[in-house]
């Protein structure tokens, strides 16, 4: 290794020229010889405004931006934001993709040729091409650091992730502040294990009391929260990990709840303690998140409810005994609290190590997929998954494998140039070189497929993808390792990686496969872990660790992925920005492709798909049969999949992947004390090697509550106004407008899901509602009484003033039987008798503008919007009708109906979006009326959307720390 003056730590070792080992014949499978993989697309310019929804200021600007015009305008968008090198409004300024990916791929080739990774020039060149093509059509991305350093005049700094390590001294503390501070500047994310330092209840060798991990916490959590203020590319994000037999673990338990303690009371006093609130910094323990790493000693102590030891630093005495049961219970109730701490489970994660020689794993980076050695590194990359799902819906394994060879081939070349932010990362990174291939759109794919995410089948198909691409990962490792050689760190270790080989190969062999799809994928990992424990044998293996999974956060978008990570979908519908501005309401397209993969025709799919587009869910939608609900579970919303749907999911990957996932078990409000512990038991029983939770509502800086600032602020104007002399108060009263004694009025007849009934709506002279009179069950029932109650109290609330819109707002959706089908061709499901009423008013009486952002239209207005595209209006133009040419018109009415069967599923899908939705969450929260419990994105102020441990802006990329 050698250290620049004014720079990081480059690597000088590990990378051997091929000389007479050959180097590696590449195979051309995607790109097409002779054509370029630019030629092979259409490009367009776009211009890229990205504005603050909240303040409505423009935050970047880059017009004539070069793209293919098969990617989305968000995702053209993020790249441009966050990607293109250059001052803004300068020649040096990116501004196509070309250039972005030119100059990473080409980077990459040069570095692969210059240390013997290719047989010939030829090779190199095809291995340009593969690899171009790959990135430019979103079948998968490096992460974030990739491209905003490499073939940059900046540091070439190409991972995401990194494990540091604190000793029991001063200097080594301090260092560790240092350390992260310079991994933080340069985009990326720390974890590290403090079980080193004494804990408050030791003494120092002069006598004093130690002062605690906990207390130097504090220090690097305020670093961080500078850093992350100042960073040019993104928030600084950092894990602290904490053995479970600390003497302090009690205290580090409780910090981050006791802190969330301090932000009630505060926020009572009328501080702005919202999130990016002007309050908010004043507490600690924000900037990372935290992690109890048990052992199965204490997890069967738990069990078994008996005691448990916390042993002292230094010498490794037990100086105090706990109640397992007890300390595990303070665990789950400080994440009920306030989600931290997650739970990392040592034991697992040491038996699948592949290097226990050198020294154990003690932590992980702070999305706790990258589980590695200390002062260490991983470069992430992930795969698209759609993108290998072919038009009859059967997963193209063959050609996931051969990607899977080009990007891990890719991954381990980057180590041979990469810079790293100290000396002890870069040299233990290129003795191990510890890669993270993975993968984005999981959730999307099962959909696509036909397969519920928390089921069997959806489980087993996960299980079988994951396999495959971590043993055509160590295959390719091993046949690297035979041309420029095992990592350094092999030989001292070999036993123990070849036993790990085993492991995943014993655990693909395990895999029970359900259908015919699965099976498939199998057999192909099964003939690849063959090859890596034969290879390998022979070879030994360049890379210590090849695969993860992480939360794929801003790169998902890059790839336009629905899903990130390991993920279920977000929702089932989404926000979708359109080319020269404005905004759609679209219905995932998966979904009528996984409608079709079920069996369901197009007239059903079509009605079906309308349906969620209103609701935001698959409940009681026309035609869909109940066994087919689970399909359609996602993370949000009315059909939000169980806590334990997430840990089986995970469960089914973890065996074959060398680190863990990235991802938050997500629990609703009402969740227990005691679900939590269940959820951690079982991760722990299932072998997870973390599990991170969150409780709805658990925080109190919640996105839509302005308590912080309102409270702020109506504490000033009761100070005001208790200096101000004036004692005048007038209090404006509403007066009510009653109804002419004859006045218009209309009745309608109605029949919901079998129930009849009849409406009597009567309005002021100037057309406007002033009352209704419900007609329901025989005259003197319970049921008529209340309707008539109820009616009596609707009508003089409208005469005093109330909105109409107020009611429909209210009343919309509330569902109770009878519901189901009506007699009405503009409202043809409803969820109540409620629901149908205020609606036919709606429909009745507000004006289109309104209803519109309500989503409630009549059926000839969802009919000229399959037509047309718009539900607005269309201006009628007179046409001679002596000038008609009769067959000809008969004709053109036969193509069109013809046009509107095949185009009905699509157009179906898609709405104006509600005026108040800038994302997808805001969008999901404008359907089903309930609150998307994410923060705010700093950046353009739009609700961010929960990916694997983190939080990802849909508009403008912004991650809470993840790649």
């Amino acid at each position: 290794m050698t250290e620049t003056a004014n720079g990081p730590a480059r690597s000088t070792a590990g990378s051997r020229k091929a000389g007479a080992k050959g180097g590696i014949k590449m195979e051309r499978v995607f790109s097409t010889e002779g054509v370029h993989p630019y030629d092979e697309l259409t490009w367009e310019r776009r211009d890229v405004v990205q504005t603050n929804w909240k303040t409505g200021a423009t935050v970047f600007e880059q017009k004539g931006v070069e793209f293919p015009d098969t990617w989305s305008i968000n995702a053209s968008t993020i790249v441009t934001t966050k990607y293109f090198r250059g001052a803004v409004g300068t020649d040096a300024r990116e501004w196509s993709l070309k250039q972005l990916i030119d100059r990473v791929v080409k980077t990459y080739t040069k570095a692969g040729a210059d240390h013997g990774y290719f047989a010939t020039p030829a090779d190199a060149e095809l291995f340009e091409h593969e690899l171009t093509w790959l990135l430019v059509n979103q079948y998968f991305s490096f992460n974030s650091p990739v491209w905003f350093n490499v073939g940059t005049q900046s540091p070439q700094q190409v991972s995401a992730c990194f494990i540091l390590s604190v000793d029991d001294s001063m200097d080594s503390i301090l260092n560790w502040y240092k350390e992260e501070g310079f991994i933080f500047k340069g985009g990326s994310g720390a974890g590290l294990n403090l079980s080193r330092i004494r804990s408050s209840k030791e003494l120092l060798s002069s006598g004093g009391t130690a002062s605690g991990p906990v207390s130097f916490m504090r220090g690097a959590d305020a670093s961080a929260g500078t850093i992350k203020s100042g960073g040019a590319t993104r928030r600084a994000a950092k894990m602290v990990v904490l053995d479970v037999d600390h003497p302090d673990i009690e205290e580090f338990v409780m910090t981050k709840a006791r802190e969330e303690d301090k932000i009630r009371a505060l926020r009572d006093a009328g501080f702005d303690m919202d999130l990016g609130g002007a309050d908010i910094t004043s507490v600690q323990y924000q900037n990372a998140n935290n992690s109890v790493r048990v052992t199965d000693e204490f997890m069967r102590a738990v069990e078994e409810g008996t005691s448990f030891g916390l042993k002292a630093r230094g010498t490794g005495e037990v100086i105090e005994t706990v109640d397992a049961r007890d300390l595990f219970k303070k665990i789950a109730q400080a994440a009920w609290e306030c989600a931290d701490p997650g739970l990392q489970y040592d034991d697992t994660i040491n038996d699948w190590h592949t290097n226990p020689e050198t020294g154990r794993i003690t932590a992980s980076n702070p999305c706790s997929e990258y589980m590695s050695l200390d002062n260490s590194s991983c470069n992430l990359a992930s795969l698209n998954l759609l993108k290998f799902l072919k038009d009859d819906d059967t997963f193209d394994a063959e050609l996931f494998a051969k990607a899977v060879e080009v990007i891990i081939t890719a991954m381990d070349i980057s180590i041979c140039f990469a810079d790293f932010p100290t000396e002890s990362i870069g040299q233990t990174t290129v003795d191990y070189r510890q890669l993270g291939i993975g993968y984005a759109n999981l959730g999307a794919l099962l959909m696509a497929m036909g397969l519920g995410y928390d089921s069997d089948g959806g489980r087993s198909m996960a299980a079988a993808i994951t396999s495959l691409m971590t043993g055509t990962s160590y295959k390719r490792s091993a046949e690297l390792a035979a041309v420029v050689g095992p990592y350094n760190g092999y030989a001292r270790n070999a036993d123990a990686h070849k036993r790990v080989m085993r492991k995943h190969q014993a655990a693909n062999d395990a895999v029970r496969t359900l259908h015919v799809e699965d099976a498939r994928v199998h057999k192909l990992a099964t003939k690849a872990w063959d090859a890596v424990v034969k290879t390998g044998e022979k070879n030994g293996y360049r890379n210590a660790q090849a695969s993860v999974l992480a939360p794929t956060g801003t790169i998902g978008f890059m790839m336009d992925c629905d899903t990130t990570g390991i993920e279920p979908d977000f929702s089932l519908v989404k926000f979708k920005k359109l080319v020269g501005g404005g905004s759609m309401q679209i219905v995932n397209q998966t979904i009528p492709r996984a409608l079709k993969k079920l069996g369901y025709q197009t007239e059903s799919i079509e009605a079906i798909v309308e349906y969620i587009s209103e609701h935001g869910h698959v409940i009681d939608a026309p035609g869909l049969k109940t066994e087919h609900y689970e399909v359609f579970d996602t993370a949000m919303g009315a059909r939000s999949l169980k806590p334990m749907g997430h840990v089986r999911m995970m469960a089914a990957a973890q065996p074959f992947l060398s680190g863990a996932i990235s991802k938050t078990v997500n629990l609703p409000e009402t969740a227990t004390v005691e679900e939590i512990e269940d959820v951690y038991l079982q991760s722990w029983k299932l072998g997870l090697k973390a599990t991170a939770i969150y409780r709805d509502n658990c925080k109190v800086g919640q996105p839509l509550a302005d308590g912080g600032g309102k409270a702020k602020k109506d504490a000033a104007d009761a100070a005001a106004a208790a200096e101000s002399k004036v004692e005048t108060v007038v209090v404006e009263r509403p007066v009510r407008k009653r109804l002419p004694k004859s006045r218009p009025s209309r009745t309608t007849s109605f029949t919901v899901g079998g129930a009849e009934g009849y409406m009597t709506a009567g309005s002021y002279p100037d057309d406007g509602l002033g009352e209704v009179f419900l007609k329901l069950g025989k005259q003197g029932s319970t049921l008529a009484g209340v309707m008539d109650a109820f009616s009596m109290a609707i009508s003089i609330s409208l005469q005093y003033g109330v909105p109409l819109e107020t009611y429909v707002s209210k009343f919309v959706n509330m569902k109770f039987e009878p519901a189901g089908l009506t007699d009405d061709p503009d409202v043809r499901m409803s969820q109540s008798i409620m629901d149908y009423v205020f609606r036919r008013l709606a429909l009745d009486y507000l004006p289109f503008e309104t209803r519109s952002a309500m989503g409630i239209y009549s059926a000839e207005e969802r009919q000229r919007q399959l037509e047309t595209g718009s539900y607005e209006p269309i201006e009628e133009v007179a046409v001679d009708q002596t000038s008609v040419d009769l067959e000809a018109s008969v004709t053109e009415a036969v193509e069109a109906a013809v046009k509107e069967v095949e185009a009905k599923v699509e157009t179906a899908a898609v709405k104006e979006a509600p005026k108040g939705a800038h994302t997808s969450a805001e969008l999901l929260e404008a359907i089903t009326g309930t609150a998307v419990d994410s923060p705010l994105c700093f950046t353009c102020g739009t609700k961010m959307r929960p990916a694997g441990s983190c939080y990802v802006c849909e508009g403008c990329g912004s991650t809470s720390g993840c790649s």
